[in-house]
């Protein structure tokens, strides 16, 4: 055995007695006993409550209606005390049918429905049951979500689709309500208003009205994703919402306060949904595999779809002039559908001076726009709620709702037209007439003479991109709202904005329709954006509206991207310093142009962050641009004869 010298038997020994110190500790602990236990208080949460609702003017019923593929949608029914042969307003929507229903804890129906997508005063004056119902995948419903879920086809080869489930849920409504006598309108807001159209396909004999507002319809030609290819980055917060989660309570996080610097930051837009995980949600990974219009857009546009199938229900189109998400739509299905209305009694178009859904709120003003009235109530008391009376009540007077009622800006009048697009009720016409850019900024009805400078130029630099608004761009609330009724002055003083306008008019000017953009137009690069803007310069001074003094108000505008100039679906790269036409259709305007005021356009090649840069370099997908594809160009407008640019004017022609 190894010796242990002194100081490892002290060691050993403070071992040995710590050792038994701690048993004998041990040893004095008493026994585990059983826990004490005492008795306890009744909870004072029922197992279930009753809610007490014998002062509530209408009664609400939660139910889950099955679909013939036996998912189950979330559908809150609210019916008026009293009801009886009461007509149904049915909503279906993405945007959870709860909070739709209950924007105010009150015992009446009116504070109960108030806020987006409820026409309140309508609803609740015409005794209308309201029946609010959550799509497949969303919220209280069963089932897989698909944003725009496309109608059963090629791009859906399942059983069922939106048409389906509209007319699923109208039969279930007929047989399980029996306050109602039967009849069903639909209507909705925006991708609501998408659902409303696809109630016209295949529909229910019970469905007898249908008002699609502001309507999702082509979400690459001038809807929520694209216009003419260039890519909306700014929806990307609403694709984020709308997908991450089934309740939509995943928000958007930024990392800036100014819009303007977060998108430029992360470069691409395929980078920024990158940062944010987009890539995890399905929509997001068929917009970056279909940046083109190809057949994945063509077949689901759903003005495509109903020109092809013959219109049973009357539906009234309602477009907004200053709609900032779906200025698009409306008036596309008013095209494919109006020339087979060969009786002139099932198709039926209103176009307001709003923003996107501003018809069921205060229509009075808009942004610095002054209306003289509240154009949106006048819109729910003379024309929606008689319409809708005449289809779905039993009884109801013939309804007095002109085919086409369109309000006039400028002169802040409505108009009860014919047809669209008309000047006016009878005996005038509109003639699509040319406004040439000219030298020195000019703009006239003269084409260009020779002699005069054949061109303007801007150098269009990625790096310092044109914002749509001015700076910061916050775009939330009423700046997004307003953004397209913004004061353009801001735009026209940059040196990257070419500006042309008219001398004084002297006399009133009337358009109608779609001014057309027909730009010839050069680029340094292999690839460019064109924005086209058509203004109301007001005069230096406004006598009883100071404020408006020189305002630059936009009646028109829109965007093109140049690799689609020769195919929409086959991008290719332009040929440097090359004139080429580009020509695009700019949304539909109701507008008088006043004596003393100026028309404008301007033109430029960024409008960010509502729009994704154009690197300027042709790259096979601009979602995945690097920074060293983003580089400045000179791009060239050209105004001489033989390469005039102009925009051509629905021009109201009296006889």
């Amino acid at each position: 055995m190894k010796r242990i010298d002194r100081a490892g038997r002290r060691m050993l020994l403070g071992l040995v007695l710590g050792a038994m110190l701690f048993a004998g500790a041990a040893a004095a602990q008493p026994a585990p006993t059983a826990p004490v236990t005492y008795p306890g208080l009744p909870s004072e949460i029922p197992a279930s409550f009753a809610a007490a609702t014998g002062t509530f003017d209408y009664v609400r019923r939660d139910v889950m209606i099955p679909m013939r593929d036996s998912v189950r949608l979330h559908t809150v029914i609210l019916v008026p005390k009293g009801a009886t042969r009461a007509p149904m307003l049915l909503t279906r929507t993405p945007y959870d049918a709860t909070a739709m229903t209950t924007r105010a804890h009150s015992a009446r129906l009116g504070p109960a429905l108030s806020g987006y997508d409820n026409a309140t005063d309508v609803i609740v004056e015409g005794g209308y049951i309201r029946v609010v119902q959550d799509i497949r995948g969303k919220h209280g419903s069963e089932g897989d979500y698909v944003m725009n879920r496309p109608l059963r086809g090629p791009l859906n080869p399942t059983p069922v689709d939106e048409a389906t489930d509209t007319y699923d849920t109208i039969d279930w409504l007929v047989k399980n309500v029996p306050e109602s006598n039967g009849r069903v309108g639909i209507l909705g807001i925006s991708y609501d208003g998408y659902l409303a159209l696809t109630a016209l396909v295949g529909p229910h004999p019970a469905l007898k009205v249908a008002v699609p507002m502001n309507p999702m319809v082509d979400g690459w030609m001038g809807d929520d994703w694209f216009h003419n290819g260039a890519f909306r980055e700014q929806n990307l917060p609403y694709i984020y919402d709308q997908e991450a989660t089934r309740d939509s309570k995943a928000e958007w996080w930024t990392d800036c306060y100014d819009d303007y610097d977060t998108f430029m930051q992360a470069g691409s837009a395929g980078e920024l949904g990158r940062r944010h995980g987009l890539e995890q949600v399905g929509f997001w990974r068929k917009l970056l595999a279909h940046p083109s219009y190809d057949a994945f857009w063509r077949d689901q546009a759903m003005d495509r779809v109903l020109a092809a199938q013959p219109l049973t229900v009357p539906v009234m189109l309602v477009d907004s002039l200053w709609d900032q998400e779906d200025i698009y739509g409306a008036m596309a299905v008013y095209r494919a559908i109006a020339a087979n209305d060969t009786g002139h009694d099932k198709v039926f178009l209103v176009l307001g001076p709003w923003h996107h859904g501003q018809e069921i709120r205060d229509g009075s003003t808009l942004g610095a726009l002054r209306f003289g009235s509240d154009t949106a109530l006048y819109f729910r008391q003379h024309i929606v709620r008689p319409f809708l009376d005449h289809y779905l009540k039993d009884g109801a007077p013939e309804a007095d709702v002109a085919p086409v009622e369109a309000f006039e800006t400028g002169t802040n009048v409505w108009r009860r037209l014919p047809v669209w697009p008309a000047g006016c009720a009878s005996g005038c016409s509109i003639k699509a007439t040319p406004l040439y850019l000219a030298a020195g900024g000019k703009l006239g009805f003269a084409p260009p003479t020779p002699g005069e400078a054949p061109f303007d130029e801007y150098v269009s630099d990625p790096a310092k991109p044109v914002p749509f608004i001015p700076r910061p761009v916050r775009a939330s609330g009423s700046t997004w709202a307003d953004w397209l009724v913004t004061d353009q002055r801001e735009a026209s003083g940059r040196t990257d904005v070419l500006t042309f306008v008219t001398d004084v008019l002297r006399e009133p000017m009337k358009i109608a329709g779609q001014p057309v953009a027909n730009l010839v137009a050069s680029t340094s690069g292999t690839d460019s954006d064109w924005v086209v803007k058509v203004i109301d310069v007001y005069p230096d001074e406004v006598a009883d509206e100071p404020a408006m003094g020189g305002y630059q108000l936009m009646i028109s505008a829109d965007i093109f991207r140049g690799r689609y100039r020769a195919s929409l679906e086959r991008p290719a790269p332009l040929a440097p310093g090359q004139p080429l036409l580009y020509r695009f259709a700019l949304p539909t305007t109701n507008h008088v142009f006043l004596p003393g005021h100026r028309i404008m356009v301007q033109v430029q090649s960024s409008w960010f962050p509502l729009y994704d840069r154009n690197p300027q370099t042709f790259v096979p997908n601009i979602f995945w641009a690097k920074p060293e594809d983003y580089r400045k160009a000179v791009q060239r407008i050209y105004h001489a004869p033989g390469q005039a640019s102009f925009v051509e004017l629905p021009l109201l022609v009296r006889p």
